[in-house]
């Protein structure tokens, strides 16, 4: 009778045990990384903003989600895209709408204090040319006299204006010309009915335009202007998620899957100096 007890309750530990066996995997990956699903990575972006993130045939696409796919995989999660509109992004991570923000987001120390960062990223502007021209500016003092396409409102307008006035015009050279179009295409557009003479871009509409156009345009600066770091957003106060995404982050550094990413849209990583000044926190 004592034997025949013991094996019922041998029975019962082992089935408690492989029920405790299960559960506990999905506790752990909640409560470690900090997720809202166990398996699942919930990505808060506004997917109308090519190439950083986008549809194509219904599918989330470009930058961010090529990169959120290179995390997702480091951390054994699958990525589950919510298009939301860049107005309510830091508002629905911070409500646990989803689990983290990957939407070209701008890293200011404003923003520091509603969200928790992790910068991987850093954007700019470029310099585009008519591939027949012997005309190669690298810099924005190269453009003294020279008429520069933009897109209107872009936020390096101000700051050429300021080179203008404070290098060119100081140093007895001609002014810079700018000349703003509503839309990108309508600036490229620009450029190659020479109605300007460069044309200032985002580094990676930069790189697709080039591809667009088919060689009759070329990306003249080597180096990003005017630099802006980006950053993945978490809900303020979750570090076991930020610890997992900054891990998950250096691992695809060191296999050389991020490096890959960044050149194939024209992009850099930016340095610890960056991300300090972007977070308006003192250098170490």
């Amino acid at each position: 009778m004592q034997k025949g007890l013991t094996g019922k309750n041998t029975k019962r530990n082992l089935a408690l045990t492989i029920a405790l066996a299960c559960v506990a995997p999905l506790l752990s990956a909640a409560e470690i990384k900090g997720t809202l699903k166990p398996g699942e990575l919930s990505v808060g972006s506004d997917l109308t903003y090519p190439p950083y993130t986008y549809l194509e045939q219904k599918q989330p696409s470009g930058f961010d989600p090529e990169f959120i796919q290179l995390i997702g995989k480091q951390l054994g999660l699958a990525p589950r895209f919510l298009d939301t509109r860049f107005a309510n992004l830091i508002l629905g991570v911070n409500a646990q709408r989803f689990d983290l923000v990957a939407s070209a987001l701008y890293v200011t120390p404003e923003r520091a204090k509603q969200v928790d960062f992790l910068s991987y990223l850093k954007t700019g502007s470029s310099l585009m040319v008519l591939t027949a021209s012997d005309f190669r500016p690298q810099r924005p003092e190269d453009l003294c006299g020279k008429r520069v396409g933009s897109i209107k409102g872009a936020s390096w307008v101000p700051k050429l204006n300021k080179v203008s006035a404070d290098y060119c015009l100081a140093s007895g050279k001609p002014a810079i010309e700018s000349r703003e179009f509503p839309t990108s295409p309508e600036a490229a557009q620009a450029l190659l009915a020479k109605a300007v003479d460069v044309q200032m871009e985002d580094p990676a509409v930069a790189k697709i335009t080039v591809q667009k156009l088919q060689g009759k345009t070329v990306i003249s600066s080597t180096e990003l202007i005017y630099p802006v770091v980006i950053g993945l957003a978490v809900r303020k106060g979750n570090q076991a998620l930020l610890g997992e995404l900054t891990t998950a982050l250096g691992q695809i550094k060191q296999n050389g899957s991020y490096g890959e990413l960044l050149a194939r849209y024209n992009l850099d990583e930016p340095s610890a100096e960056e991300i300090n000044t972007a977070l308006g926190t003192p250098a170490p």
